[in-house]
């Protein structure tokens, strides 16, 4: 296989014999000063195993969306090489970020207490460019810049809606409260929409039962534990 594209936490793989696309989990996580952030954008440090933990989540979740009508870019996974073979899709450089409650950006950006509730959600899109921090970005710019074509930006975001909803219950499942999360969309040639990348506490914010909110590796490891004992 050869490499197409390489994250921050994946690597997108091509197998030049079979024509199928591969996504790679790595064990880096993203972070800041040594404390482990999902809404970083810089990688903080490495997790032995968190790579193939990620996978068997995303595993979980994407089919559950799929179960709930939601269309996603999974095909299978191999649990033991970290590997997920997914759809070919363009995924345009975008973030869509649904708030439940107000944290992280949202309170330094507008001067806003945390934990301040939305309903209905929160719904914004930002530009995925590590260098000008994610700047919000607009309908009106993502057609300018070709990122997406017309009618398609309240597509995603109607979608962006259906995918909170079953996270949001499912997360509920575990005692977890989503206070947000952002995920990436991609289009196949037909311009249908898929959800893209991946779905892991590495994409979203939880508060546990105690009011604590977990970093990424210490919530991947929760939630493994939960879906392991349903099984």
């Amino acid at each position: 296989m050869k490499t197409i594209y390489e994250g921050k936490t994946k690597r997108v793989l091509l197998d030049d014999v079979t024509g199928d696309y591969f996504l790679l989990f790595k064990d880096a996580a993203t972070g800041e000063n040594g404390i482990f952030d999902p809404g970083a954008n810089t990688v903080g440090g490495s997790v032995s195993g968190k790579g193939k933990i990620g996978l068997a989540i995303s595993k979980y979740f994407f089919e559950i969306m799929e179960t709930n009508g939601i269309p996603t870019h999974y095909l299978d996974a191999d649990l033991e090489q970290g590997l997920m073979k997914v759809r070919h899709v363009t995924v345009p450089a975008l973030e869509f970020v649904l708030r439940y409650y107000t944290a992280g950006s949202m309170c330094r950006r507008f001067t806003l207490q945390k934990g301040i509730p939305f309903d209905p959600p929160y719904l914004e899109v930002t530009l995925k460019d590590d260098e000008q921090g994610d700047p919000l970005i607009s309908e009106r710019l993502c057609l300018i810049k070709g990122l997406l074509k017309e009618g398609e930006y309240d597509k995603t975001l109607g979608l962006l809606a259906k995918v909170g909803d079953v996270l949001r219950k499912e997360l509920k499942k575990f005692d977890l409260t989503l206070i947000d999360f952002k995920i990436e969309f991609g289009f196949d040639e037909n311009r249908k929409i898929y959800i893209a990348d991946e779905i892991t506490p590495d994409i979203w914010r939880v508060q546990d039962q105690s009011g604590n909110i977990p970093n990424q590796i210490d919530c991947a490891k929760l939630i493994l534990d939960k879906i392991n004992a349903k099984k």
